[in-house]
């Protein structure tokens, strides 16, 4: 099979067909956390590094005024061409989650997939969740979604799934290559076998994820007093069941509210 080495956000298209595929439990739940713990109405609505905004546009088409932002241009090219396509006049821009300034302030943010461990720093972590606070307005929420790393070693390091699109067939999977806990650099494989009718190939990344236990992200949250954490999720999407993070707590959405 025909080995292709590059980013995995250069292809938003298949991208998009991964993570778009279940898109429907993180709508519901996302809607249902803006019910029970926002302290003001939501109605509009903002996600930093959006990729191709599979969700914003469930979220247009369902009333809500949305935006996005994220640094992949072809990724915010697909999702304002798609946008387009379905009569969609608010748009995402290019740009950095952890430096940006929004000129009217959002009810609620969201960001659950993983994409805050792609900032390299202590600072730049700090810096995004600063310009989040400044985006909302007082009682809104920001919705954060990553995985932290366990005290312990993982008993599987690695994941699979597939998903489907027409004739368009991607199976992919991921897998931990190393850990550095002190430079807190996790480097993880990423690799998208694409099927078409006429073609089959493999595209193959590399990412580099900040680290996170418990307790450091823990102290992140408290140098950055704009936010108060009123709950904790998994990634089973479930509102009426939130959790409490332990040391080896591993996938989890914090609810951070405005002050």
């Amino acid at each position: 099979m025909e080995v292709i080495r590059g980013n995995l956000y250069d292809y938003p298209g298949y991208y998009d067909v991964l993570f778009g595929s279940d898109w429907k439990a993180e709508f519901n739940f996302l809607r249902e956390c803006f019910e029970k713990h926002a302290r003001r109405s939501v109605q509009r609505l903002f996600e930093p590094a959006c990729g191709t905004g599979r969700l914003l546009l469930r979220f247009a088409a369902a009333g809500y005024e949305v935006g996005g932002n994220d640094l992949n241009p072809k990724a915010v090219a697909y999702c304002n061409e798609r946008f387009e396509r379905h009569g969609v006049a608010d748009r995402v821009e290019v740009g950095d989650m952890a430096d940006f300034r929004l000129k009217r302030k959002v009810d609620a943010a969201f960001n659950t997939i993983n994409s805050f461990r792609h900032l390299e720093s202590e600072q730049a972590a700090e810096g995004h969740l600063r310009c989040v606070a400044a985006a909302l307005a007082q009682g809104g929420l920001y919705l954060l979604g990553l995985h932290l790393t366990p005290n312990r070693p993982r008993a599987d390091d690695s994941e699979y799934w597939s998903a489907r699109r027409g004739r368009l067939r991607v199976h992919s999977s991921m897998w931990s290559i190393s850990i550095d806990r002190r430079q807190r650099r996790e480097r993880v494989g990423f690799a998208m076998e694409i099927e078409t009718p006429r073609r089959q190939y493999r595209l193959e990344d590399e990412l580099s994820f900040r680290t996170y236990t418990a307790a450091e992200f823990d102290g992140l949250l408290k140098r950055v007093p704009e936010f108060e954490a009123v709950e904790t999720y998994d990634f089973t999407y479930d509102a009426a069941r939130p959790i409490r993070v332990r040391g080896n707590t591993e996938d989890v959405v914090f609810v951070l509210r405005k002050r």
